[in-house]
């Protein structure tokens, strides 16, 4: 009897909820006009034309606001953990200490399995960039909002969902690849990682496309008062931690994968590690 009253209660709320929309969609839908065509809508959040932020007296995309206080942040957190909690660090680990050395030894790990002569700089380097591929897109839940050139509020971006953040990021892990190729095998290393030129291309274009198709769904939903009702957060907060998620794995784990394959002694490179760097290459 209390299950069957614990359902009908349970469905009474769903009801409830389903008709309040509904109550809310229908009063509402008048009081809101939308003074741009959704086309333009959707180019300016690829573009940045109309909405660009005045910084110094110079115009930049919101993204490179983003980017700027993504970085802020990051470098402010490390201060303080490296000042305030790592001196406290002791052998039986506390809650912080152990979620701490869980992520820095799972990219650790990472690095160490997929280039296993060199990986001392990749693994600092795959936590820096994971970290802030990870960080950066969950910024845009936050929701923080700046003033346009032209007096208008934006919101600001994940940092990546600009085209030239994406750029920064893929040309960056790219010579990070080609100075382990340098250091290990000299020109040798050079010709491994030229002849896979394609590479920064992909890595930039994969973070871009991931995380505009999440900003571009997001405007087509708040851009339709029918769809803007508890959907979108549904939805933002769906996109954002997904895309969080899998870009920075798919990021890190190329990254370290053709780092290993161009740091390897010439002439020593594994038949397992090549199939998997070129199975790696196919998925691109």
């Amino acid at each position: 009897m209390k299950t069957r009253t614990k359902k009908i209660i349970g469905w009474s709320v769903v009801a409830l909820v389903v008709v309040g929309l509904i109550v809310g969609i229908i009063l509402t839908d008048g009081l809101y006009t939308s003074t741009e065509d959704i086309s333009e809508v959707m180019k300016d959040a690829v573009l940045h034309e109309e909405n660009q932020v005045d910084i110094f007296g110079f115009k930049a995309n919101p993204g490179l606001v983003s980017a700027y206080i993504v970085t802020l942040i990051l470098l402010v957190a490390a201060a303080l953990i490296r000042i305030f909690a790592i001196p406290k660090f002791k052998a039986v680990p506390g809650k912080f200490q152990l979620v701490a050395e869980s992520i820095v030894g799972w990219f650790d790990r990472l690095a160490k399995t997929n280039s296993p002569h060199r990986n001392s700089f990749l693994g600092a380097y795959i936590f820096g960039a994971g970290c802030y591929i990870f960080a950066g897109t969950l910024f845009e839940l936050v929701g923080a909002a700046a003033v346009s050139a032209a007096g208008n509020a934006v919101v600001l971006p994940a940092p990546l969902s600009d085209i030239n953040g994406a750029i920064a990021m893929g040309f960056l892990s790219y010579l990070v690849i080609l100075s382990g190729g340098i250091v290990s095998n000299g020109l040798r290393g050079v010709g491994r990682t030229l002849k896979d030129f394609s590479l920064p291309i992909s890595m930039s274009f994969r973070l871009f496309g991931a995380l505009l198709s999440g900003l571009l769904v997001s405007e087509l939903v708040y851009y339709y008062i029918a769809l803007s009702f508890v959907l979108p957060v549904i939805v933002g907060v769906l996109f954002t931690l997904l895309h969080a998620l899998i870009q920075t794995y798919v990021l890190v784990m190329l990254t370290s994968l053709f780092y290993g394959e161009v740091s390897e002694p010439y002439g020593k490179v594994p038949k397992a590690k090549k199939k998997k760097a070129r199975a790696a290459r196919e998925k691109q």
